[in-house]
C-alpha cells in the first residue's frame, strides 16, 4: 500500500508502509484519487484547547498538541525543517490563542518529536494514554488543520479552522519510521496533508500522533501509549 507522510505535498516524501492488520496480511492498494473529492470530511472542532498549529520558518506545515506548560508533542517528520513556532489553544490557525517558539527538539526512533518552548504556556494540556487506552473496533477522533480536498497545492487548501473526524481502529501497524502505530479506517473523514503530528483521541485521551495516510481510506498514528516512558523521560509527563 502506498502511503505518504501527512505533511503538505511540497514537503512530503512518499514512503511504503505495510499495515499490519494481522500478522500475515497487508492492505490492498487504495484507489486513485479523482477530481476534488473531499478526503477529510468530518466537521469543525468546537473545543480543543490543547491543539497546536505548527509552523516551520513561518509556514504552516503540521498539527500538534501541548502536553505540559513548555512541551509540544508532534511527529518527527514535522520538525526537520527547523524554525519551529506554534499557535496554541485556538481553533483558528491565524488568530487567537498563544504563540510560542520551539527552542529545543527531541526525537524518537518512531515518528515522534517533543519540542521545548521558549516560554511557559498556561491552559489545558492533552492527557496521554496508557497501554490499553484504545481497542480494535473503537471509534476514535482525529484532529488537524490539514487539506480538505485533493488539490494541486495542498498548502493552499488546508483548513483555516481545526477539523475533527471519526475513524475506526483496525489494529496495530507501523509508522513512517517503522515504529509502533495504530491503524484506522475512514469513518466520516480521513487525514491528509497538514494533519501530521495531530492527535488521535480515545475517550478524550490522546493515544496517537498522525504519521501516514493513503488520504482516502487508511491512516496510521504512532502509538503514544507505547512510548510513554520516553515521553516521560524527556518532558516529565
Amino acid at each position: 500500500m502506498k502511503i505518504s507522510r501527512l505533511v503538505p505535498a511540497a514537503f512530503a516524501a512518499a514512503v511504503s508502509v505495510v499495515a499490519l492488520m494481522s500478522p500475515t496480511a497487508s492492505a490492498a492498494p487504495a484507489p486513485a484519487a479523482t477530481g476534488n473529492q473531499p478526503i477529510i470530511g468530518g466537521g469543525y472542532a468546537s473545543n480543543a484547547p490543547w491543539a497546536a498549529r505548527l509552523f516551520s520558518n513561518g509556514r504552516e506545515t503540521c498539527s500538534a498538541t501541548i502536553i505540559a506548560p513548555t512541551w509540544i508533542l508532534t511527529a518527527k517528520h514535522c520538525v526537520s525543517g527547523g524554525g519551529l513556532s506554534f499557535r496554541i489553544g485556538s481553533l483558528d490557525q491565524h488568530s487567537g490563542g498563544t504563540t510560542a517558539n520551539g527552542v529545543q527538539t527531541y526525537t524518537n526512533s518512531a515518528d515522534l518529536a517533543l519540542v521545548r518552548l521558549d516560554r511557559s504556556v498556561s491552559g489545558t494540556y492533552a492527557r496521554l494514554g496508557q497501554p490499553g487506552s484504545v481497542t480494535v473496533g473503537q471509534s476514535v477522533q482525529v484532529y488537524g488543520w490539514g487539506a480538505t480536498s485533493q488539490c494541486g497545492s495542498e498548502i493552499n487548501c488546508q483548513s483555516r479552522l481545526l477539523k475533527v473526524a471519526n475513524v475506526t481502529v483496525t489494529g496495530g501497524c507501523t509508522d513512517a519510521y517503522g515504529g509502533s502505530a495504530i491503524c484506522a479506517r475512514r469513518g466520516n473523514g480521513i487525514t491528509a496533508g497538514g494533519d501530521s503530528g495531530g492527535p488521535m483521541n480515545a475517550n478524550g485521551i490522546q493515544v496517537g500522533v498522525a504519521s501516514t495516510s493513503d488520504r482516502q481510506t487508511t491512516t496510521a498514528y504512532t502509538n503514544v501509549t507505547a512510548y510513554r516512558s520516553w515521553i516521560r523521560s524527556v518532558a516529565g509527563v
